[in-house]
Parts: C-alpha cells; sequence; structure tokens
C-alpha cells in the first residue's frame, strides 16, 4: 500500500490513492512517520525484526539448509524463546526455507577465496602399503527426522573406512571428529597423504592444523 502510493503520489494525491483502495489517509502517514522514528514501530514488529536478523544468522550458518524445526530448535538452544509457528511466519515473509528430501542436498560447498594445498594424488588413488593415502569425503542420508551428514576417511590400500562421524550440520567439526578417530585408529601416520575435495570443512583453519599435527 505505501509503496503504492509513494510511486503515483505526485500524480494523483495521497487522499484520492487512499480513497480509491479504501484505507484512511493517516494510516499511510502513520507508516511514513514509523520509516523515519523506528521507535514508533509497535511492539511486535520490533519483536519481529529482531527474531528475522536471528533466524537469518541460524540459517545462512547452517549453510542454508535448516527448515523451520531444526531452525527453531537452534534458537531455543540460544536461549531465545518464541513459537514455532512464529519462526515458520517468519522464515516464510524471510523466503528462507530449508532443504526438502525431494531436492538435491549438497554436502560439498567450495569457497573460492580460501587457498587449496597442492594435489599430490593427481587422481590417481592407487597406496602400496597401509596409512599411505586417505580419502576423505561426505555424504548424507535420510531419516525419518531429516538429512544426517556422514564424513568418513577410507584407507586406500586396505579400502576399508579408518574414521568417520554422524552429524546434522556441516560444520568443521564434523570432519575434525573423523579426522581425530582416524588418527587415534591408526597410529603410524609417517608419510600419509590426506586426500579430500576443496569443500570449506577442508580448507578451514581448524581442519588444517588438526591435519599438519
Amino acid at each position: 500500500m505505501k509503496v503504492f502510493a509513494d510511486k503515483h503520489k505526485a500524480r494523483y494525491g495521497v487522499e484520492p490513492i487512499c480513497r480509491q483502495i479504501q484505507i484512511a489517509p493517516s494510516s499511510y502517514y502513520e507508516h511514513k512517520v514509523r520509516d523515519r522514528d523506528p521507535d514508533r514501530l509497535a511492539d511486535r514488529i520490533k519483536l519481529d525484526k529482531g527474531l528475522e536478523s536471528d533466524i537469518q544468522r541460524v540459517w545462512q550458518s547452517n549453510f542454508k539448509v535448516n527448515g523451520t524445526n531444526k531452525g527453531w530448535r537452534q534458537l531455543l538452544r540460544e536461549g531465545i524463546r518464541v513459537a514455532h509457528c512464529t519462526v515458520e511466519r517468519l522464515m516464510k515473509k524471510l523466503g528462507t526455507q530449508g532443504l526438502r528430501r525431494d531436492k538435491k542436498c549438497w554436502t560439498t560447498i567450495a569457497d573460492n577465496l580460501l587457498d587449496r594445498p597442492t594435489d599430490k594424488v593427481n587422481r590417481q588413488f592407487v597406496a602400496t602399503r597401509p596409512n599411505q593415502l586417505w580419502v576423505a569425503d561426505i555424504t548424507f542420508v535420510a531419516t525419518w527426522t531429516g538429512f544426517v551428514y556422514v564424513s568418513f576417511i577410507t584407507d586406500v590400500f586396505a579400502r576399508c573406512i579408518v574414521g568417520w562421524r554422524v552429524s546434522r550440520s556441516l560444520h568443521t567439526d564434523l570432519v575434525l571428529d573423523a579426522l581425530e578417530q582416524a588418527l587415534w585408529t591408526r597410529r603410524e601416520t609417517n608419510g600419509l597423504i590426506h586426500r579430500s575435495d576443496y569443500g570449506r570443512q577442508y580448507l578451514s583453519i581448524r581442519f588444517a592444523i588438526q591435519s599438519a599435527w
């Protein structure tokens, strides 16, 4: 309403436009005042604006895959008391939605701004002894409560999984936990090459420090 009136008021005037769309001119002017002075906004609008910021932050921090249920639970874990229906309403308003089961699930999200280590394998996945070459990857599994992500590390020589971890999020901890388990399982890792894709989890500083150790 306000946007339409702003666009055409120079030609038709505010009062005639309001009369045609059957609203009081005072409502239009009140909206204009609120735009200039956010303190005059209704309490619910102020609350919604704060929640919209938190909802957007939680959604983006989880790689834009969290839906209403996971986003709502994360807000509760952070001590933000909000109703489930409110999160659903605001996510719809913001145009944010979770990953649906009938859509493709992305596990690798590359970041071209991060430095990439040299590829020492050159797609030659061959090993002549244990702990010579490990290959790491992330996949996903559909469950009744939604997708879970699985990070695993495979010893190319033995062709067995030496480290793995399951999580509902794609944070760096997912791949770090799998790496720590593999290092604990296989103590002798001299000369080991750890090969992964260029997902941002594997290019993070935390992962670089742990893998160097």
